[in-house]
């Protein structure tokens, strides 16, 4: 009766095709090996799937976003007039903010391994509005020529054929380079044993974290296999629903046997721990991020928190930059797309302050840039980079030397006026 031979019997009755059976009322997804139905809107009934989701997509969310034009010099000019700045940073469309927008999108690519939107241009071809599809509701067809096209139904139920230059296509980890892998399609057999651990958690304790099974001793025997069926409905009619709890009343010598809870139950909380950290494996999330601190030190959370930023955020916001770059900006245009990290990197006050002063001690920071880094307003006088007293370019050191050599002549070399004078009485 431990967790296992329950999730066996559980499988068995979720596969019942019978009129009452639990098959035709589950929604059209992929069953895994443990009896479980897993899709994307589902796994994120698990605890560890939905933070790890959310803490993809509030991240992403929240870096700024900066649009750049690129100088002769090699440095690159902040660009905020450009209609792809308004869109990305402003309103991406009428129902959405920029936050809002690319948190949503970033949840399709976590669960989904896709993200689209439909492009809306005016008359000059600049792009005003970004309308995001939900990807189950969007697929990609195939035509002999080779291109592809997508077919998109409404919530009504009307579908419409779009080209491929309507629809703005962020692809996730993809095998053929059209269609990105879903995360969740992938992982089905650790998140559908997450999922009926999870279930047979919340019946174990829905029946007072007693075991449900149990057996009865009857010293006699009963007339036939009729009488036995008529017997075992009645119990359980008696111990179940409005009855449950109530005192238990048995005849004709019989004894009462429960199901105790062994060591192999005990392993229900072990494998719990163990999916977490298998989930966030899958996600590529730090586990104290999602609220998982067993071997969690101060040393090593601050580690991981810059390995979340270099090798989780960094990778998912080169995608979004490549695609933004290739897909929605024309080829004459000498702009680049960036997500700002800075705010992730910040680190504390100690550590600002020290990459401050060495900036602005070496010269290649000012005051003032250090003040808006800040959110401080600028000051007159502070926007001149200081320049350091004790170190010169080499190409100006050997100059200096010759000065230098000049100004030191022997002291005895040196006569004035009055000394030649004197010299002329002698």
């Amino acid at each position: 009766m431990g967790m296992f031979s329950f999730l066996s019997r559980w499988m068995a009755s979720s596969d019942d095709r019978s009129s009452g059976g639990d098959f035709w009322f589950e929604p059209v997804t992929m069953r895994s090996s443990s009896g479980m139905r897993v899709s994307a809107d589902n796994a994120m009934r698990v605890a560890a799937v939905y933070a790890s989701v959310r803490i993809l997509a509030e991240t992403m969310a929240s870096l700024p976003f900066v649009l750049y034009r690129q100088r002769a010099d090699g440095g690159k000019d902040r660009v905020t007039d450009h209609w792809l700045y308004t869109v990305l940073a402003k309103r991406p469309n009428r129902y959405q903010n920029p936050y809002e927008w690319r948190e949503m999108l970033q949840g399709h690519l976590a669960l989904r391994g896709n993200a689209y939107n439909r492009i809306v241009a005016n008359r000059r071809g600049e792009i005003v509005e970004l309308m995001p599809i939900h990807p189950d509701r969007i697929r990609m067809e195939l035509m002999p020529s080779g291109d592809y096209r997508y077919r998109v139904t409404d919530r009504l139920g009307v579908e419409a054929i779009l080209p491929r230059g309507e629809i703005w296509h962020l692809r996730g980890l993809s095998s053929d380079g059209l269609m990105g892998m879903s995360p969740i399609e992938l992982a089905r057999e650790s998140l559908g044993m997450a999922l009926a651990a999870q279930d047979y958690g919340a019946r174990f304790f829905a029946n007072d974290a007693k075991p449900t099974g149990g057996w009865i001793e009857f010293p006699g025997s009963f007339k036939d296999s009729e009488a036995k069926k008529v017997f075992r409905e009645s119990y359980q009619a008696a111990q179940s629903g409005a009855n449950r709890g109530k005192v238990l009343v048995l005849e004709n010598g019989m004894k009462f046997h429960e199901v105790g809870v062994t060591n192999r139950d005990a392993q229900f909380l072990e494998l719990r721990k163990f999916q977490i950290t298998d989930i966030a494996r899958l996600f590529r999330v730090p586990p104290h991020m999602i609220a998982d601190l067993d071997r969690a030190t101060f040393s090593n959370i601050e580690q991981q928190s810059l390995e979340f930023v270099m090798h989780t955020m960094t990778p998912w916001a080169e995608r979004w930059e490549a695609s933004i770059e290739s897909e929605l900006l024309l080829d004459g245009d000498d702009l680049e797309v960036e997500f700002d990290f800075a705010n992730l990197m910040r680190g504390d006050a100690a550590s600002r302050s020290s990459y401050y002063q060495s900036g602005i001690q070496n010269g290649w920071l000012t005051r003032n840039e250090a003040r808006i880094a800040e959110n401080l307003n600028p000051l007159d006088g502070l926007d001149e980079p200081l320049r350091p007293l004790n170190m010169v370019e080499e190409g100006s050191a050997e100059g200096l030397e010759g000065d230098a050599g000049q100004d030191q002549r022997p002291a005895q070399d040196v006569t004035g006026p009055q000394d030649d004078e004197d010299a002329q009485s002698e």
